[in-house]
């Protein structure tokens, strides 16, 4: 058993099942506040029981996020302890301005959101509710930093083959941050959109009509609807990005073996690497020349180019399609979902069946996404300083296997808990619809502020 394999199996079982869970809390904390501003602006209980249904699922999110998280970082040590001698120096400090910036500010506050209304004033409790949707975004800040630095390297030196920072702002800023934190953050948007319109449409085909869940249900289709086209201009730009500083990504994206003109868009294919060719392929004429030079006869770079030094072209293609493939569907299901709620104020029980399942498709983009940037980055662990087979550890394979196995068992077993718990929430909010208490409100009555707030 190659330890190598072994211990990218396991980080890559870690990493997807940690980031599912950022995935929701980094937008799901703007739509908490959104609902919480909407009830300062109209005192309407009606987002409050929106904001208490969805805090419970914030706060399950962020159990998990951090738990899983923490076994991510002692992989750095045991699994790969070359990256933290190698390029320890840039990733130690971003890391850490992650705890110090936004974990804390998360962790601190967000007591006062689950258990502080109406025992605290309203403008803390909406206070509380801003710095901890600004701490989740300063987190996705702060790691795609450090994963936009490991992709596009910049402002360092290396000494005795370590890296040591000379300028900040350009490991921070490099190349592609910018566009793979908006991309990041727009993905995030996606899935919780998608999430609270799924489950609210659980609670539809159960018979709720009321109007806490209309106005969840509301605010997730049409927020889909408003960020999927705005998510594939920015995907677009973040392709253009990626040609220009990793063409043998975009190469292995595309499956697309030879450097030149008028390169068709592949559909399907069976990307063959040792015969260097696509099996079985269905292809747009021109339409990859088109899409990544905008012009169909734009020079799109070859897989021939770059012998040894590309990723895997099966696996990357595929991760590919599949993000683009999910993120198709959701524009359609949310724009006609938001047709129906605008034109007849009702959901079509096909419609409301399908946006079920969808709940989980922001998931399913965001891992295909993942899977699309990481492997993209083989045979490298920071592009062009560090080879992923130089950072693994002095591991025996039998052990990596070992505890590989005993992670999926639990991580198999937390996801169908995690995902039991929020249909549960769902059920339960359907079945009590707007009749039940407000956590934390005794005798002021619901659709007035407190005294004193």
């Amino acid at each position: 058993m190659d330890p190598l394999i072994l211990s990218r199996m396991q980080f890559g079982a870690n990493i997807s099942f940690h980031i599912l869970f950022p995935t929701i809390t980094i937008a799901l904390g703007w739509v908490l506040l959104f609902f919480k501003l909407r009830y300062n602006a109209t005192n309407d209980s009606a987002w409050m029981r929106a904001y208490f249904t969805w805090v419970k699922v914030f706060a399950l999110s962020f159990a998990m996020g951090v738990v899983s998280g923490v076994t991510m970082s002692f992989q750095f040590g045991t699994n790969w302890p070359g990256y933290m001698q190698h390029v320890g120096n840039i990733a130690g400090p971003l890391l850490a301005y992650e705890i110090l910036t936004a974990f804390f500010l998360e962790a601190a506050f967000l007591g006062i959101m689950l258990f502080g209304f109406r025992r605290v004033s309203n403008r803390i409790h909406t206070l509380a509710t801003v710095l901890v949707a600004g701490g989740t975004t300063l987190s996705a800040f702060w790691i795609i930093a450090l994963n936009s630095w490991m992709q596009t390297p910049a402002g360092f030196e290396m000494r005795d083959g370590v890296a040591h920072a000379v300028d900040w702002w350009a490991i921070v800023f490099n190349p592609s941050m910018p566009y793979r934190l908006v991309h990041m953050l727009l993905a995030s948007g996606l899935t919780v959109s998608f999430l609270i319109a799924g489950l609210s449409a659980l609670r539809y085909l159960n018979g709720d009509r009321s109007e806490s869940m209309w106005k969840a249900l509301r605010t997730g289709v049409f927020t889909a609807a408003i960020l999927i086209p705005i998510q594939i201009l920015a995907g677009d730009q973040h392709g253009l990005n990626t040609l220009e500083h990793q063409p043998q990504k975009i190469a292995a994206m595309e499956a697309n073996w030879n450097t030149g003109p008028n390169v068709p868009l592949v559909l399907f294919a069976l990307p063959d690497e040792a015969a260097r060719e696509n099996k079985f392929e269905v292809a747009i004429p021109d339409g990859a020349s088109l899409i990544l030079r905008h012009s169909t006869d734009g020079v799109v770079p070859g897989l021939n180019d770059y012998p040894g030094n590309h990723p895997p072209v099966f696996p990357l293609f595929w991760s590919f399609r599949i993000m683009v493939g999910t993120g198709l569907l959701m524009l359609a299901v949310s724009w006609s979902a938001a047709f129906f709620l605008k034109r007849r104020h009702a959901l079509p029980k096909p419609l409301a069946m399908l946006m079920v399942p969808m709940a989980l498709s922001g998931w399913l983009a965001t891992l295909a996404g993942w899977y699309t940037t990481e492997i993209g980055r083989q045979p490298w662990l920071v592009t062009g300083v560090l080879k992923t087979a130089d950072a693994v550890g002095p591991v025996a394979g039998s052990h990596v296997a070992l505890t590989l196995a005993i992670y999926l068992l639990l991580y198999v077993l937390l996801l169908i808990a995690y995902l039991g718990v929020l249909v549960h929430l769902a059920l339960k909010a359907a079945k009590d619809g707007d009749i039940s208490p407000l956590p934390g409100v005794l005798d002021a009555p619901l659709s007035q502020p407190a005294a004193g707030e």
